[in-house]
C-alpha cells in the first residue's frame, strides 16, 4: 500500500479529468470540479433523471453529512435497486463529486445512485471509525427514506474506490457499529452487494516508523504494536465470513499504491468461505486511467449490480 496516502490526492485529479472519456457513451457528461459541501439541498432534472444534491443524512458534531441522489428517468413505477458510491482520497481528501459520472451512468441503467460524503481525517480529528459510522448511517438513512426516493430497501449495493473500497467492503461484511440514533435503530446498514475497486484489504506489515506506519498510527489512534485489534478491525480481510454480501473485486495489475496481492488475498479468503465473489484483473494502474479500461470497469459494475440487486421478474 506504499504511497497510497500521499499520491492518491494527486491521482484523484486525474480521475476527474478522465471521467468524461472513461465510461460508455451514454454515461459521458462534463467532468465536474470538486464540490464545496453545502447544507443547501437542491433538486434538478437531467437527462438521466432527477438529481437531489447536498441532501443532509446526519450530523457529526458541527459537521453536516451530505449525499446526492441520482434517480432514473421515470422513477415511480416500481421500487428500484440503489447503489451507495464512496469516494477515495486516502480517508483525508476529496468528496462525493468524484463519483458523479459513475452515478449518472448507473442512474441511466435503472439504479438509484447515491454518492456520499463522510468525515475526513485531518489534524488528529475524525479518527477511525468515524468514516465507517458515516457510511453505515448513509445506508440506514436511505432505507429510512426509501419510499420517498422509490428505493427497494432490501436491494442496496455499495461501490467504492481505493479508501472508499475499504469502506464499501465493510458495508457488505459487518452490522451497524454505532446504533445510538433511535430514529434509525430499526434500519440495518449492511448492503446486499459490494464492488471493491483498488481497495486495501488489510493494514499490517508496514515498516516501523515508515510514513505509512506513522499515518495509520495517527488515523487509528494507536500503533499496531500497542493495539493490533484496532488495525485488524478496519481490515476487510479480518471480517470474511460466509454471511458476507456478494463481491466484485476489480484491481489493476500495475497498481503501485495498493498491491494486487491484497485483492488476491481477499478473493481467496472470500472464495474459501463460500461467498459469491468475482475477481476482475485489469491491465492498468490504481486509477484505471485508460478510457477502454474505465469503460470495462463501468460495465462490469453495472452487470454485477444488475445480477445481484435487480429482482428476478
Amino acid at each position: 500500500m506504499r504511497k497510497l496516502i500521499f499520491a492518491e490526492a494527486f491521482v484523484a485529479l486525474i480521475f476527474l479529468a478522465l471521467a468524461t472519456a472513461s465510461l460508455p457513451s451514454d454515461a459521458q457528461q462534463a467532468a465536474p470540479s470538486p464540490a464545496v459541501p453545502s447544507a443547501s439541498a437542491t433538486t434538478a432534472q437531467s437527462s438521466s433523471g432527477a438529481v437531489h444534491e447536498n441532501v443532509a443524512y446526519g450530523t457529526a458534531g458541527s459537521e453536516t453529512l451530505l449525499l446526492d441522489i441520482f434517480e432514473p428517468v421515470g422513477n415511480s413505477d416500481h421500487p428500484r435497486p440503489a447503489v451507495i458510491l464512496i469516494h477515495g482520497g486516502g480517508w483525508t481528501s476529496f468528496d462525493k463529486s468524484t463519483m458523479r459520472t459513475l452515478a449518472q451512468f448507473l442512474a441511466r441503467s435503472g439504479f438509484v445512485a447515491v454518492p456520499v460524503d463522510y468525515r475526513l481525517f485531518h489534524d488528529g480529528e475524525n479518527r477511525w471509525p468515524a468514516q465507517l459510522d458515516d457510511v453505515q448511517r448513509s445506508v440506514r438513512w436511505l432505507r429510512a427514506n426509501a419510499a420517498k426516493y422509490n428505493v427497494a430497501p432490501d436491494h442496496i449495493g455499495a461501490y467504492g474506490h481505493s479508501a472508499g473500497a475499504q469502506l464499501a467492503a465493510l458495508l457488505g461484511m459487518i452490522d451497524t457499529r454505532d446504533n445510538s440514533d433511535p430514529a434509525l435503530a430499526k434500519f440495518p446498514s449492511k448492503v446486499q452487494a459490494v464492488v471493491d475497486s483498488s481497495g486495501p484489504t488489510e493494514f499490517t506489515g508496514f515498516p516501523k516508523d515508515s510514513d505509512e506506519d506513522k499515518f495509520f498510527s495517527s488515523f487509528f489512534g494507536a500503533s499496531y504494536s500497542a493495539h493490533p485489534e484496532i488495525w485488524r478491525d478496519a481490515s476487510p480481510l479480518d471480517h470474511v465470513s460466509k454471511s458476507n454480501a456478494p463481491f466484485l473485486i476489480i484491481h489493476g495489475t500495475h497498481d503501485d499504491q495498493v498491491s494486487i496481492t491484497q485483492a488476491q488475498a481477499l478473493y481467496d479468503k472470500l472464495k474459501e468461505a463460500g461467498v459469491d465473489v468475482k475477481f476482475v484483473r485489469l491491465d492498468s494502474d490504481h486509477m484505471f486511467r485508460e478510457p477502454a479500461v474505465r469503460r470495462q470497469l463501468a460495465l462490469e459494475t453495472q452487470l454485477f449490480f444488475g445480477h445481484c440487486l435487480v429482482p428476478a421478474s
